[in-house]
């Protein structure tokens, strides 16, 4: 039992984690779909979120593919952070985030939102000059704020339309991304303060805060499944606009508890049996009663877990072609125009598979055409780019086995040359160990040989014959003095 705890004896989230061979992507990728599906009983049915009766409406399927999406997002952001910048993490976070959701938005008030009106009047009058018409739409979200979720007035009739009593959202999914945004700059703000670097401390005693105030509401709650309350709303702040209190605690909880295991990755044992301890807890939990205490934690546990457990070959999954976000943000609705045009008739399980597989067509286009291109842009601008390409065109310096010295100018092979270097062998003090020759291309210039990075040592000079000298060269047995020679010309490292 102690071994479980054992970073030294128990293998480590460091130790079996790899940037390369990782399962967060299918872990991702996994969630989005589990939101789709998730989604598929408000949207397509009126009905609750999956998941919601089996897990003791203290969660659903949707809300814990959230929990997973921020747990990976601290744990990926702090990773990206610390071999970072600050003007390389934000352009890297404003690149990732904002082309997608721009294209987004101008194809949900644009695309989607005339076929929906279309459908549903016959025509598109009073379509681009309601108070909350397309390009209002566009306008009031640009900053991912997500201030205004209807368009013209649509989707009344739609289950969902039915259970808020009005026009409702077109894409209800993009609330999160104020979260994801101010989370990032909680990170950049550890950045600038170098506490990321320096204080890694200061991250766990705001994840143990965040944690404490869980447990306040936890155990002030009337029963044990009961949600945390809500608290009323934290701002409005420009541009952003408003925080659910309940929703940042929560969130801000597993982006932080994802931080901290990144940071401390050293330390946090990953073996089977705690796995199973945490799947157990977690099912308790969900089940009993408790899930905000003891769930969440665990629940943790098992995705980071899954991230480094699951079999190899899974990390080529989204490593090339990511198409998580897209899937993310298309979506909502996807599922939307896929119950207005009828496709719930068929069961959920065919509105499932529809939805997915629309949302699927829409996150490529948008990894194609919008995201990869722009995450193209993260390396910099131009002049940076062409510098890179410079020094990785240029030739590496040849490694030198030996110290050695090289004459001012390059000698042909000369057999009575090898001769009296043989001769001078015999008498010479220095060591009997070889060293390998430096092999120089034929023709080379003395700006070749100043380039080679020497280090020589006095003692192992050796200095060749011209051609068409009569001067021998001069051993250490002959000359004391040839033990402090300088080399024949200076090297950067000198």
């Amino acid at each position: 039992m102690q071994a479980w705890f054992n970073g030294q004896r128990s293998p480590t989230l460091e130790g079996r984690y790899s940037a390369q061979h990782n399962a967060f992507g299918v872990l991702r990728l996994a969630m989005a779909c589990g939101v789709i599906v998730a989604h598929a009983g408000p949207l397509g049915f009126g009905q609750a979120n999956v998941g919601a009766a089996t897990f003791g409406r203290q969660s659903d399927l949707g809300t814990m593919c959230l929990y997973g999406f921020f747990l990976i997002s601290g744990y990926l952001i702090t990773e990206s952070a610390l071999r970072s910048t600050l003007r390389q993490y934000v352009r890297a976070r404003v690149l990732r985030v904002f082309p997608g959701l721009w294209a987004c938005l101008l194809v949900t008030a644009f695309v989607f939102a005339p076929l929906a009106a279309l459908y549903e009047n016959g025509n598109l009058d009073g379509f681009w000059g309601h108070p909350e018409g397309p390009f209002d739409y566009v306008l009031t979200n640009l900053v991912a704020s997500m201030e205004q979720f209807p368009i013209s007035g649509l989707l009344a009739d739609t289950p969902y339309g039915q259970i808020v009593g009005g026009p409702s959202a077109f894409d209800g999914s993009l609330w999160t991304l104020r979260y994801d945004l101010a989370l990032y700059a909680v990170v950049g703000i550890l950045v600038v303060t170098s506490v990321l670097h320096k204080a890694p401390r200061a991250v766990l005693v705001l994840t143990a805060g965040s944690y404490a105030l869980i447990l306040a509401d936890f155990f002030t709650a009337p029963t044990w499944s009961s949600r945390p309350p809500q608290h009323g709303a934290i701002g409005p702040f420009p541009l952003i606009g408003a925080f659910a209190a309940d929703w940042t605690l929560m969130l801000g909880f597993l982006f932080l508890l994802g931080a901290a295991a990144r940071l401390y990755a050293h330390r946090i044992p990953v073996n089977r049996e705690l796995a199973v301890l945490a799947s157990v807890v977690l099912v308790g939990s969900l089940w009993l009663g408790g899930f905000f205490a003891v769930g969440l934690p665990a629940f943790a546990y098992l995705v980071l877990y899954a991230a480094v457990a699951l079999p190899k070959r899974l990390s080529t999954i989204s490593r090339r072609h990511d198409y998580t976000y897209g899937i993310y943000i298309y979506g909502f609705p996807v599922q939307q125009l896929v119950a207005l045009f009828g496709g719930a008739r068929f069961g959920i399980v065919v509105y499932i598979v529809l939805s997915l597989l629309g949302a699927l067509l829409f996150a490529m286009l948008s990894w194609h055409l919008v995201e990869r291109p722009a995450l193209g842009l993260k390396t910099g601008s131009g002049r940076a780019r062409h510098r890179q390409t410079s020094r990785a065109a240029s030739p590496p310096a040849l490694p030198i086995p030996a110290p050695v010295t090289a004459a001012a100018t390059i000698p042909r092979p000369d057999t009575a040359d090898t001769g009296r270097r043989r001769a001078g062998a015999r008498h010479s003090r220095s060591t009997k160990i070889e060293q390998p020759a430096v092999t120089v291309p034929s023709g080379a210039g003395q700006a070749y040989v100043d380039s080679l990075p020497f280090l020589a040592r006095p003692e192992r000079v050796r200095t060749e014959a011209l051609p068409g000298s009569t001067k021998k060269p001069t051993s250490h047995a002959r000359s004391g003095r040839a033990r402090h020679a300088q080399p024949a010309s200076k090297t950067p490292s000198q």
